[in-house]
């Protein structure tokens, strides 16, 4: 049998690096007692469904590979998993989204109030400190 090659996340397309994420993070999840269905159609902003197999808790879950918040994802009762390096981060969005909105100056930016997003490709140390209470181990 041929010894099996870890592959080069780098390389991968952005339909594969999603793939690649979801399983990784299915894993994590498992850990802490969810089991992960997959969606194939975005279904009401989720990219999978996490269920906690003790107290029935379901999550709508979109995967991204930052931080960010969204109005299109607003009211949505939806959560948000993204990883950087080794650490794995799922939050509420609209909770994040609030705190993120009266702490910073983001409703002043294009970005926000006309294209109705925002995301940093490395999270600023006042955000990280809040987002820790959503980091998994």
């Amino acid at each position: 049998m041929k010894k099996f090659e870890k592959i080069n996340y780098k390389k991968l397309n952005s339909r594969q690096k999603e793939n690649y994420n979801y399983q990784k993070i299915s894993s994590i999840l498992a850990e802490y007692g969810f089991s992960t269905i997959r969606l194939s159609d975005d279904w009401q902003s989720a990219d999978f469904i996490a269920q906690h197999y003790k107290n029935k808790t379901f999550l709508k879950v979109q995967l991204k590979g930052r931080l960010g918040i969204d109005k299109k994802y607003m009211n949505k009762d939806l959560w948000i998993c993204f990883r950087i390096k080794k650490n794995l981060y799922l939050y509420p969005h609209d909770k994040v989204a609030d705190f993120i909105v009266a702490n910073s100056n983001i409703s002043n930016t294009l970005s926000w109030s006309k294209r109705g997003r925002y995301n940093w490709p490395r999270i600023p140390s006042r955000f990280l400190k809040f987002l820790d209470q959503y980091k998994l181990d």
